[in-house]
C-alpha cells in the first residue's frame, strides 16, 4: 500500500504558476516511474506528465513548455511546477506510482488530489 499526499493547489489568474507537490509513503520500490494526472469536471482522467527512474520524461501537448516534472528522490516527493497557467488547466490533480516501459502505466492507488482552479 501507499500513500500519497498532494499538495499545493489553489484560486489563481491566467497566466500565473504554482508548484504542487506529492509526498509518497509506502512501499515505493515496485515502481520505477510517477507520474501527475487531472480530471477537470465530467471528463476522464488524463495523464499530465511522467518522469521515470531511467530518465524518460512524458508531457501531454496541452501543458509541454510549461509545465516540469521532478522528483526529490531522498524526500520521496513528487513536483509539478506550472507555469503560464490557462483557465484549461483547471482540475483535480493526483500523482501516481508506476511502472515506464516506452509509455506510463499507473499502478498505486490514488491520493485524495489537490485542485487547481484558473479564473480568467
Amino acid at each position: 500500500q501507499v500513500q500519497l499526499v498532494e499538495s499545493g493547489g489553489g484560486l489563481v489568474q491566467t497566466g500565473t504558476s504554482l508548484r504542487l507537490s506529492c509526498a509518497a509513503t509506502g512501499s515505493l520500490q515496485s515502481f520505477n516511474a510517477w507520474a501527475w494526472y487531472r480530471q477537470a469536471p465530467e471528463q476522464q482522467r488524463e495523464l499530465v506528465a511522467s518522469i521515470a527512474t531511467v530518465g524518460d520524461m512524458y508531457y501531454a501537448p496541452s501543458v509541454k513548455g510549461r509545465f516540469t516534472i521532478s522528483r526529490d528522490n531522498a524526500k520521496n516527493t513528487l513536483y509539478l511546477e506550472m507555469t503560464s497557467l490557462k483557465p484549461e488547466d483547471t482540475g483535480a490533480y493526483y500523482c501516481s506510482g508506476g511502472w515506464y516501459n516506452h509509455k506510463y502505466y499507473p499502478l498505486s492507488n490514488w491520493g485524495q488530489g489537490t485542485q487547481v482552479t484558473v479564473s480568467s
